[in-house]
């Protein structure tokens, strides 16, 4: 049997992925401090004889190690670390230990104990910096590139922009490079907006489920910017098809990092996203408008043209079939919502 080791599998992205591997036969490890409101509600689902849980910090690198090296994985996927611009501005150094820290313990780890297994690490289009440089237009509900560009590849120039994007853009550095150097099997995804079941959004993270949250819940929602940003939607279950993929897949050095999200078709505003939630809850969503957060990306679209060509991979849920799922998850659970964030 296959052992998938999952830090910070008890999140959102690390639960979808230990369901998925159980269903493929993987004996499954999780490895996760439960620092995230809904961490432990995941956990309690997994429970199974084929899931071992450790709790547990990254960044703690003998502990970490211990773990590793008695469980003797195949693939190892790095879910865990701080997710939020927001917070991470707040908490500088409490995003750089869990975002640099813990990628580095891991990757060491790997090196100095000659463990042979593919290493998938989750990284951010926000390594990619605002975008600044990039000329827009509008509409009177999102932006668009202009010069018919329609979506960044993975050749884009990195800028990191906030503690956030230095810490993911530094780990997403690291892994490569211990590719590179140590010839390490290590996959960097740079991801869009991911969503889907067993996301607990936050205001600062998870908008598509912040946004459906809110408006469940009749609560005026806070809107930083104009609300014409765009970002291209992925359902997380397309993500871990394209893991799975990958595992499977023959690794290689040149072919490594991809950037993973919706694209265009899948791609929307905040405006748009609420313009859709209140047609399918025929509700009206109150909301008021604030300054743009510093780093902030007008739009982001992935161009997944590496994925698709590498992996035979490209999104299949649509934005409309995946945002209907995730507000009747939503809705199903909406008491389990209101005891967790104290609504």
């Amino acid at each position: 049997m296959k052992k998938v080791f999952i830090t910070g599998g008890a999140g959102f992205i690390g639960f979808n992925c230990a369901k998925l591997l159980i269903e493929k036969k993987f004996q499954v490890k999780i490895y996760d401090n439960l620092s995230r409101k809904g961490s432990k509600i995941n956990l309690t689902q997994l429970k199974k004889k084929l899931v071992e849980t450790e709790i547990g910090d990254t960044s703690n690198f003998n502990k970490l190690k211990k773990s590793i090296i008695s469980f003797k994985p195949d693939m190892i996927i790095n879910c865990s670390g701080q997710v939020a611009v927001t917070r991470s501005i707040i908490n500088p150094r409490e995003d750089l230990e869990s975002n640099i820290l813990g990628t580095f313990n891991l990757l060491e780890i790997l090196r100095k104990n000659s463990i042979d297994c593919k290493l998938i690490h989750l990284s951010t289009n926000k390594v990619y910096g605002d975008l600044r440089n990039f000329s827009v237009r509008q509409t009177s509900k999102r932006y668009f590139f202009l010069n018919k560009k329609r979506s960044l590849d993975e050749s884009s120039q990195l800028d990191f922009i906030s503690p956030y994007g230095c810490s993911k853009g530094s780990a997403d550095q690291y892994v490569l490079d211990y590719s590179r150097i140590y010839k390490l099997k290590n996959i960097v995804l740079r991801q869009s907006c991911i969503y889907g079941p067993h996301q607990f959004g936050l205001e600062g993270q998870g908008w598509v489920a912040w946004i459906i949250l809110s408006s469940l819940l009749n609560k005026k929602l806070k809107i930083f910017g104009s609300g014409k940003q765009v970002r291209d939607i992925l359902y997380v279950t397309d993500l871990c098809e394209l893991i799975y993929k990958i595992y499977k897949s023959k690794y290689s050095y040149q072919k490594n990092v991809f950037n993973v999200g919706g694209g265009y078709k899948n791609s929307l505003s905040i405006l748009e996203l609420i313009d859709l939630i209140q047609k399918i809850n025929n509700i009206k969503i109150k909301k008021s408008f604030y300054k743009q957060r510093k780093g902030d990306q007008k739009i982001f679209i992935s161009d997944n043209s590496k994925a698709l060509n590498f992996y035979n991979w490209s999104p299949k849920v649509t934005s409309y079939k995946g945002i209907c799922s995730l507000n009747f998850w939503i809705r199903q659970n909406l008491k389990i919502f209101e005891s967790i964030y104290e609504f």
